[in-house]
C-alpha cells in the first residue's frame, strides 16, 4: 500500500494502491470525505488537471507520498459556464453560416448563371431597369452586402442586437471594399418580386443613402446594447451618416421631397439619427448640443404619430392597419397623399407581379437551352435577334450557348453549312440520349410497381398499359400491340427535355458537388422577401420616443444640478 497526501477541499492521507486506483476512484473517495459529489471535485497533480477518469494513478507518474490538490467547484456554475460556452459556439457557427450563405447566393446569382432555387436575384435601378455594376466581383459584393444588411435588419426587429452588429460589420467591410452606392435588388419568387436598396459605383454615391443607413443601424445596436465603450466610434459613424444623408437627401430633404412627390419617407430615419446624436453628445458632456438635437427628434416623433381619425378612415376604405399607418407616416399625415401612396403601391405590386411571371417564364426557357461552357445562361435578347432574322430558335440557342453568347460567333456558326449541320446533329443526339434516360427512369419506376421485363416496352405509357392489362389477364402474357421492334424509336411527343446539356455544363440545377446550406439560404431569402423599397424608412418609433424622454429628463436633471451648484 502506498500513501497519497491530499490537500484542499479535504486534507489528509489516503492509503491506496497506485497500480490499482484510477482517477475516478480517487475523485470519488475525496468527494466522499469532503461530503460532496464527485462532479464537484477537481484533482490537480504537478500543475495538471486530472481529466482521464480511467487512467491508473501510477500511469500518471504519481508516486508514494505524492501530493494531490483537490479543489471544490460549484456544479451549477460549471454547468452554466459550459452552457454559455456552447451557446457562444453555436452563435459563432450561425454567423459563419450567414456569411457563407450570402457568399454562395451572391456568387450564383451575380455570375449570370441560372438559379438552382425557385427564386432569382437581380440588380435593378428604381425604374426597374437591369443594372450591371462593373465586374462580376462588384455584382457579387453588391448582392452580398444587401443580403447581410437585410438579415441584420431582421435581427434588429427581433432585438438580437449583438448578432445584428456582427452581421452589419460584415456588410460594412464588403460595401466599403467595393465602394458601392444605391441600386435595387429584385428578388423573384413565384408570385413575388421584391426590391431592396443596395450599393453601386462611386459615380452615383452622392445620390444614395444606403451607406449612411448602415452606419445608423450599427450605432442603434450600440445604443440598444448600452455599451459605453462604443461611444467614440459611434460619434464618428454618426458624423459620416449625417454627411451622407444630407448629401443624398439634399438640404432640408429637398431632393427626397422631389423624388417622392412631396412625401416624407425620411422622417423616422432622421428621428433615429438625431436621437443617437443627442445620446452621444450627452455622454460627451455637450449638453446644449444634446438638448438641441433631442428636441428636434422629439418634434419628428410627434409628427409621426398617426391620428386615429385618419387611420379609421383609411381602414374603412379597405386598407389594412399596417399599410394605412405606413402611408400616413410617409405622407406627413396628409390624407390625400396617403391615399395616393396606397394606390401607387398597389399598382406597383401588380406591375411587378406581371414582370415576375414574365421573368420566371424567361428563366424556364433559358433552362431548356442549358448553360454555356462557363456556366452562363443563354442571353434571350441575342436569341430573339437571331430568331428575328430567320434562324430556328433551338438552333440559334445552341449556337449562342456554344459561343458564350457571342452573337457574331454564333451567327458565323449558323451561316456555315458544316457547323450548322454539326449543331443540328448534336441537338438530335442529345434528344435521343435524354429520351433513353427518360424511358429508363420510367421503366425503373414501373418495375417497382410490379412490371418484370423492362426491355419489352419503349415508353412509360406503353409499359403502364401493359401493366394494367396483365393485372386483368395473365401477367406473363403481354399484349403484342405494346411491343416495340428492336431498334425502333418512340415518337417525338414522348421526348424528354434536351436542354440539360451534359458535357457542356447543363442547367445550374444539375450542377453536382455543390454543397448548400439550404436552411440559411432560405432564411436570407425570407429576409429579402420581408423588405421593399421603403423598408429603410418604415419603422416603429416607440423605443425612440422612450429614449428621447429619458435623455431629455437626464438633461433637465443635469441642468438643475448645475444651477444649484452655481447658486451656492
Amino acid at each position: 500500500m502506498e500513501k497519497l497526501k491530499i490537500a484542499g477541499a479535504w486534507s489528509g492521507v489516503l492509503e491506496l494502491e497506485l497500480q490499482v486506483w484510477t482517477v475516478s476512484m480517487l475523485r470519488e473517495e475525496v468527494a466522499k470525505r469532503a461530503s460532496c459529489g464527485p462532479e464537484s471535485i477537481n484533482l490537480i497533480w504537478s500543475g495538471k488537471l486530472l481529466k482521464d477518469e480511467n487512467l491508473k494513478l501510477i500511469e500518471l507518474g504519481i508516486k508514494n507520498n505524492g501530493k494531490v490538490l483537490a479543489t471544490r467547484v460549484c456544479s451549477d456554475q460549471g454547468k452554466s459556464l459550459k452552457e454559455e460556452f456552447m451557446a457562444e459556439e453555436e452563435r459563432s457557427s450561425r454567423l459563419a453560416r450567414v456569411k457563407a450563405a450570402a457568399i454562395a447566393l451572391s456568387k450564383r446569382h451575380a455570375a449570370g448563371s441560372l438559379p438552382v432555387e425557385d427564386f432569382n436575384i437581380e440588380l435593378e435601378d428604381q425604374s426597374g431597369q437591369k443594372v450591371h455594376l462593373g465586374s462580376e466581383t462588384d455584382q457579387r459584393a453588391v448582392m452580398m452586402g444587401l443580403m447581410l444588411h437585410a438579415n441584420a435588419k431582421q435581427m434588429i426587429k427581433k432585438e438580437n442586437y449583438k448578432d445584428a452588429l456582427e452581421v452589419l460589420s460584415m456588410g460594412e467591410i464588403i460595401n466599403s471594399s467595393s465602394s458601392l452606392a444605391q441600386v435595387e435588388l429584385a428578388f423573384e419568387k413565384p408570385n413575388t418580386l421584391l426590391r431592396l436598396s443596395l450599393y453601386a459605383t462611386p459615380k452615383v454615391i452622392e445620390l444614395v443613402d444606403n451607406v449612411p443607413i448602415l452606419q445608423i443601424d450599427m450605432v442603434w445596436c450600440y445604443f440598444m446594447l448600452r455599451d459605453i465603450r462604443w461611444l467614440s466610434e459611434a460619434g464618428i459613424r454618426l458624423a459620416k451618416a449625417r454627411e451622407g444623408i444630407e448629401r443624398s437627401h439634399g438640404k432640408d430633404a429637398s431632393r427626397v421631397r422631389v423624388l417622392q412627390n412631396g412625401r416624407y419617407p425620411e422622417l423616422a430615419l432622421h428621428l433615429r439619427l438625431e436621437l443617437l446624436e443627442g445620446v452621444v453628445s450627452f455622454h460627451s458632456g455637450q449638453f446644449e448640443k444634446s438638448k438641441k438635437v433631442l428636441t428636434s427628434a422629439q418634434a419628428k416623433y410627434f409628427q409621426l404619430q398617426v391620428p386615429d381619425e385618419a387611420l379609421s378612415l383609411l381602414m374603412s376604405m379597405g386598407y389594412k392597419e399596417r399599410n394605412s399607418k405606413r402611408a400616413l407616416r410617409m405622407s406627413n399625415q396628409q390624407l390625400d397623399l396617403a391615399i395616393d401612396f396606397l394606390v401607387e403601391e398597389k399598382a406597383k405590386k401588380e406591375k411587378k407581379r406581371e414582370e415576375d411571371i414574365q421573368r420566371r417564364n424567361e428563366i424556364m426557357e433559358q433552362k431548356r437551352y442549358g448553360m454555356t461552357p462557363l456556366r452562363k445562361a443563354v442571353d434571350l435578347q441575342s436569341l430573339h435577334m437571331l430568331v428575328s432574322i430567320g434562324f430556328e430558335k433551338e438552333l440559334a440557342a445552341e449556337a449562342l450557348r456554344r459561343n458564350e453568347n457571342d452573337t457574331q460567333k454564333a451567327l458565323d456558326d449558323l451561316t456555315n453549312p458544316e457547323t450548322n449541320s454539326a449543331i443540328q446533329l448534336d441537338i438530335e443526339s442529345r434528344k435521343r440520349k435524354r429520351q433513353r434516360q427518360a424511358n429508363e427512369a420510367a421503366i425503373e419506376e414501373l418495375i417497382s410497381m410490379g412490371l418484370k421485363d423492362q426491355k419489352t416496352f419503349g415508353t412509360k405509357e406503353q409499359a403502364l398499359n401493359a401493366l394494367l392489362g396483365t393485372a386483368k389477364t395473365n401477367p406473363t402474357a403481354p399484349d403484342d400491340s405494346n411491343v416495340i421492334p428492336s431498334g425502333s424509336m418512340p415518337d417525338e411527343a414522348s421526348l424528354g427535355s434536351w436542354s440539360e446539356v451534359g458535357d457542356a455544363g447543363g442547367s445550374s440545377s444539375a450542377k453536382k458537388g455543390e454543397e448548400r446550406d439550404l436552411e440559411m439560404e432560405d432564411e436570407l431569402a425570407e429576409d429579402l422577401r420581408n423588405g421593399d423599397a421603403f423598408s429603410d424608412y418604415d419603422m416603429e418609433v416607440t423605443k425612440e420616443g422612450e429614449a428621447i424622454n429619458e435623455y431629455l429628463t437626464l438633461l433637465a436633471s443635469a441642468d438643475q444640478s448645475e444651477k444649484a451648484s452655481s447658486s451656492r
